[in-house]
């Protein structure tokens, strides 16, 4: 769900072992937000997801980038990443991996690992 039909400013710093930087608008965010994720097409500008915790009631947002605020539970992204998988294709492309050994439960275990696959690159 988008806060605003406007663009913010964004600005995310993240290190390991550092504590990350969010900002929207020049506010600090980072307390509020659990995980974020940004995209980006060639042909769409960069869109900031901000995965909050549960109970937070928003700050105001003005900027250069669209700001999606959704809830931290990230079942219902896990369930639509599965809705959206088509089973024929998982099928194929489990059973022509090449780490695929022969043992117990390959062809579970080379789901998941195409599932994850394709997770990260979505």
């Amino acid at each position: 769900m988008s806060t605003s039909d406007q663009h913010h400013r964004v600005r995310i710093s993240a290190a390991p072992e550092r504590p990350a930087v969010i900002e929207v608008d020049g506010h600090d965010v980072a307390s509020s937000v659990e995980a974020y994720r940004i995209t980006q097409t060639v042909d769409e500008e960069p869109q900031v997801t901000l995965y909050v915790a549960k109970g937070w009631n928003g700050v105001r947002f003005e900027g250069l980038a669209d700001v999606v605020v959704e809830p931290a539970d990230v079942r219902h992204v896990v369930a639509g990443f599965l809705d959206a998988v088509d089973w024929r294709k998982l099928d194929e492309a489990a059973l022509g991996r090449d780490d695929l050994d022969g043992g117990p439960g390959e062809l579970t275990r080379g789901m998941l690992a195409q599932l994850r696959e394709w997770a990260l690159s979505a």
